[in-house]
C-alpha cells in the first residue's frame, strides 16, 4: 500500500522529485495522468514554476517532450503510467534516440511488493527501454532521487544527446524522505584538439572540391553562427543533413541545400565528386547518405573528417581519416577564429548556393492545387522565423525543398521518420515560443496518428496553424508501391473525414482548399486569426513531392524498366 502524508500534504519523495527537476531547469512537463504517479500530480498542484501540459495520448506527450528537448537543448520531460502508457510513449523514446534529442521519460510503476509477479500492467522497463535509450533504470530508494535525476540530466545532454527512462514505484513516491536536490548539471563543452584543427586546415588547403555536411547532435545557435562564418570565409559549400536544414541560414552564400530524401541532383553529384568531406555533428545516417552510398562506405577516393561530440559515433559506420571529438559550438568557434597565414578561397560555395537557389524555387505546374506554389506563397506571407513542424510522409518534401528555414529552431521534424509527430511538436513549439508563428504540416495518414492533440492545443491556448495535405492515400508507401508494383494498389488507399469540420469540432477555425488560390486565401485568413487554425488542402494523388514525379510517371517508368510488372 502507498504510504500517505497528512491530509493536504504532498508525500515527501514526490515533492523531492519535483524539486530536483526544477533545480535542473525543468519548467514544463508533458503528461497523460496515471494512478501510478498520483503523488507527483499532487506535488504539481499549485506549483507555478512548472507548466503542466495535459495530453490525450502518451505517444503525443512523448513527441512533445522530444520537440521541447530539441528547442531548448535541455531534456524535455514526460510523465506516463506503466504498461499501456509506457508502451504508447516508447515511440517518443525511439525518436529521441535516433534524432539525438535530450529527453527524460518518467514512468509510474507497480508498488515494490507487487514486483516480479506480473502485476497489473507490470513491465521490466530497463529491459524494454534499454535498447532504445541512453539509460533506463528504476528508483527504488527515495533517498537517491537527487542522484538519479542529476544523472538522468547528465546522461541525456552529454555527448550525443538522447533519452533516459526512469521508473517510479508508486509506493516509493509516497514515502517521507529528507534529501536535497543536486546542483544544476551543465553539458560538458570539450574544445577540439589544436593539433587536430591544424590537420583539418591542412586537409582543406590541399582539397580541390571539399564540402561540409552539418547539423545534428549538440548543434545550437553558437555553432550555427560560428560555422557559418568559417564556411563563408573559405567559400566552403555547406549541405545540411536530413531534416537539419536550420543548421545554417539559407541566405548564406555558401549554403548548398539539404541531403536526405529528394535532394537536388546537382548537390548529390557534388557530394559524390568531393575529395574532402567534413561532417560536423551529423551521424551520417541512412537517410542523409542515401543508404550509405553518398558517400560510399568503402573504396571511395576521398578523405572524410568527422567532428562529433560523442566518441562512440566516430568511425562507428564510416572509416574516418580524421576524427575530432568536440562540442559543436567549441569546434565551430575554433574553426571561425583559426588564424592561418595561408588564405583559402573556394569558388564552389557560391556555385553550390546558386544551384540550390534554382532548385528551391517553385515553377508552375498544371495541378489545381500546386503545392510548390503554395509553399512559396507561405514563404512570402509568414514571418521568416516561422517554426515548421512535420511528421513523416511524402508531403514533407515540398517544405524540405521550397521552405527557407531561416532561424534556429525553425525545423522540428523527426529524422527517425515517425508519423504523427507534427501536431504534438507544434503544440510544444507554441508553448515554448508563444510569440512566434508555428505551423504543423501533416499528411492525411500522418495527421490521424496524433490529431487528437488538437484538443491539447485548444485546452492550453496554443496559437498554431495546421495544414493537412489530403491525397487519400499513404503517399510515401504508394510512391514506393507504384515503383515496385505498378498498377497494383494494395492497402495504401484512405477514406478520410472532413478535416475542416473536425478542426471546428475541436473549437478551431478552419478552411478548405482545392485550388492554389483557395489555399492562398485560406492562409491569409489564418494569419489574421489566433488560436487553432486548420487548412484542409485536397490534392491529387498524382502529385508526389519528394522527387517531383507523379504516380503515373513512376508507373510508366517501372513498366518500361520491367514489363513483367505490367
Amino acid at each position: 500500500m502507498t504510504q500517505t502524508s497528512p491530509a493536504g500534504a504532498t508525500p515527501g519523495a514526490a515533492r523531492l522529485l519535483l524539486d530536483c527537476l526544477i533545480e535542473q531547469g525543468c519548467d514544463r512537463i508533458f503528461t497523460v495522468p496515471g494512478e501510478s504517479f498520483l503523488p507527483v500530480l499532487d506535488a504539481l498542484h499549485g506549483e507555478a514554476r512548472v507548466d503542466v501540459v495535459t495530453c490525450r495520448q502518451e505517444g503525443g506527450a512523448a513527441f512533445m517532450a522530444c520537440a521541447d528537448g530539441t528547442m531548448t537543448g535541455r531534456p524535455g520531460v514526460c510523465f506516463v503510467t506503466r504498461g499501456p502508457g509506457a508502451t504508447n510513449a516508447s515511440i517518443g523514446v525511439h525518436v529521441a534516440m535516433q534524432d539525438s534529442q535530450p529527453m527524460i521519460l518518467f514512468v509510474g510503476d507497480v508498488a515494490s511488493s507487487m514486483r516480479d509477479r506480473e502485476g497489473f500492467q507490470e513491465m521490466d522497463f530497463a529491459a524494454f527501454f534499454g535498447p532504445i535509450s541512453k539509460w533506463a533504470a528504476r528508483i527504488d530508494d527515495e533517498t537517491r532521487i537527487p542522484e538519479y535525476v542529476a544523472r538522468a540530466y547528465a546522461t541525456a545532454i552529454a555527448g550525443r544527446p538522447g533519452p533516459v527512462v526512469l521508473a517510479l514505484p508508486e509506493d516509493m513516491l509516497g514515502r517521507a524522505v529528507e534529501a536535497v536536490p543536486r546542483p544544476f548539471v551543465a553539458r560538458p563543452a570539450q574544445a577540439p584538439c589544436p593539433d587536430a584543427m591544424q590537420a583539418l586546415m591542412a586537409l582543406i588547403a590541399d582539397a580541390a572540391s571539399p564540402i561540409a555536411i552539418i547539423g545534428g547532435a549538440g548543434w545550437n545557435a553558437k555553432a550555427r553562427q560560428y560555422f557559418q562564418l568559417f564556411a563563408e570565409r573559405l567559400g566552403l559549400p555547406v549541405a545540411t543533413a536530413f531534416r537539419r536544414q536550420d543548421a545554417i541560414s539559407p541566405s548564406s552564400p555558401v549554403y548548398a541545400g539539404n541531403l536526405g530524401y529528394g535532394p537536388n541532383p546537382q548537390l548529390v553529384e557534388r557530394v559524390r565528386q568531393a575529395d574532402l568531406l567534413i561532417a560536423v555533428g551529423a551521424r551520417l545516417g541512412e537517410a542523409t547518405t542515401d543508404g550509405y552510398t553518398l558517400p560510399a562506405l568503402e573504396g571511395a577516393d576521398r578523405t572524410l573528417v568527422h567532428i562529433h561530440p560523442d566518441p562512440e559515433e566516430l568511425s562507428r559506420v564510416y572509416q574516418t581519416d580524421l576524427a575530432i571529438c568536440a562540442d559543436m559550438a567549441e569546434f565551430a568557434e575554433s574553426a571561425a577564429l583559426w588564424d592561418d597565414e595561408a588564405p583559402i578561397d573556394f569558388d564552389a560555395g557560391a556555385q553550390a548556393h546558386a544551384e540550390w537557389e534554382e532548385w528551391a524555387t517553385a515553377h508552375p505546374t498544371d495541378h489545381a492545387l500546386d503545392m510548390g506554389a503554395c509553399v512559396q506563397f507561405m514563404r512570402d506571407t509568414l514571418p521568416a522565423d516561422t517554426i515548421i513542424c512535420n511528421g513523416a510522409g511524402n508531403f514533407s518534401g515540398w517544405w524540405h525543398r521550397y521552405w527557407r528555414y531561416e532561424g534556429l529552431p525553425t525545423q522540428i521534424a523527426p529524422t527517425a521518420g515517425a508519423m504523427g509527430y507534427g501536431v504534438p511538436a507544434a503544440v510544444a513549439a507554441s508553448r515554448r515560443f508563444p510569440d512566434r508563428t508555428v505551423v504543423a504540416v501533416a499528411g492525411d495518414g500522418d495527421f490521424l496518428m496524433n490529431g487528437q492533440e488538437l484538443a491539447t492545443a485548444v485546452q492550453h491556448g496554443c496559437d498554431l496553424i495546421v495544414i493537412v495535405i489530403d491525397n487519400g492515400a499513404y503517399g510515401t508507401i504508394r510512391m514506393h508501391q507504384e515503383r515496385e508494383f505498378p498498377a497494383r494498389v494494395s492497402a495504401t488507399e484512405l477514406v478520410n473525414p472532413d478535416f475542416a469540420a473536425l478542426a471546428q469540432a475541436f473549437g478551431g477555425w478552419s478552411a478548405r482548399a482545392e485550388t492554389t488560390q483557395q489555399f492562398k486565401d485560406a492562409l491569409v485568413a489564418a494569419k489574421g486569426r489566433s488560436g487553432l487554425r486548420l487548412i484542409h488542402a485536397r490534392i491529387d494523388i498524382e502529385q508526389l513531392a519528394a522527387s517531383g514525379a507523379s504516380v503515373s510517371g513512376l508507373r510508366a517508368h517501372a513498366t518500361a524498366s520491367n514489363p513483367g510488372h505490367a
